[in-house]
């Protein structure tokens, strides 16, 4: 059986927090048709000294409950400002979301790009 990526589809755009303390959505993918490939990038440079911001992944290996993947916290100007999300295959009722959590400073703009492709065969 030869894998074919079926169809892609890109979410770009900016994601700022409407407050601190507020979970902000970056990106929300639900189920697929089949299988699937997610992989992205966040850029954090607007970080200033006395910022911190948090950002998660989630999924949902049963479909339906999303779970915590992995949560990291960045403070202040970034040396490497960019987060890369590496890729995941997930399967295609499983969901995958990233979200930003702003906790302290003045509330920043971050830019994001992310790739879904969904796998089929021929």
């Amino acid at each position: 059986m030869t894998v074919v990526i079926a169809s892609k589809t890109r979410y770009s755009g900016t994601v700022t927090p409407s407050a601190l303390n507020t979970e902000t959505i970056v990106v929300d993918i639900g189920a697929q048709g089949d299988d699937y490939i997610v992989e992205g990038w966040i850029d954090l440079s607007a970080l200033q000294s006395g910022d911190t911001v948090v950002v998660c992944e989630y999924v949902a290996v049963d479909g339906v409950n999303l779970r915590r993947y992995a949560c990291v916290t960045y403070s202040g100007v970034q040396s490497d400002p960019v987060i890369r999300f590496h890729s995941k295959q997930l399967l295609g009722n499983m969901l995958y979301r990233v979200t930003v959590t702003q906790t302290a400073g003045v509330l920043r703009s971050f830019p994001y790009g992310f790739l879904l492709e969904v796998l089929g065969s021929v």
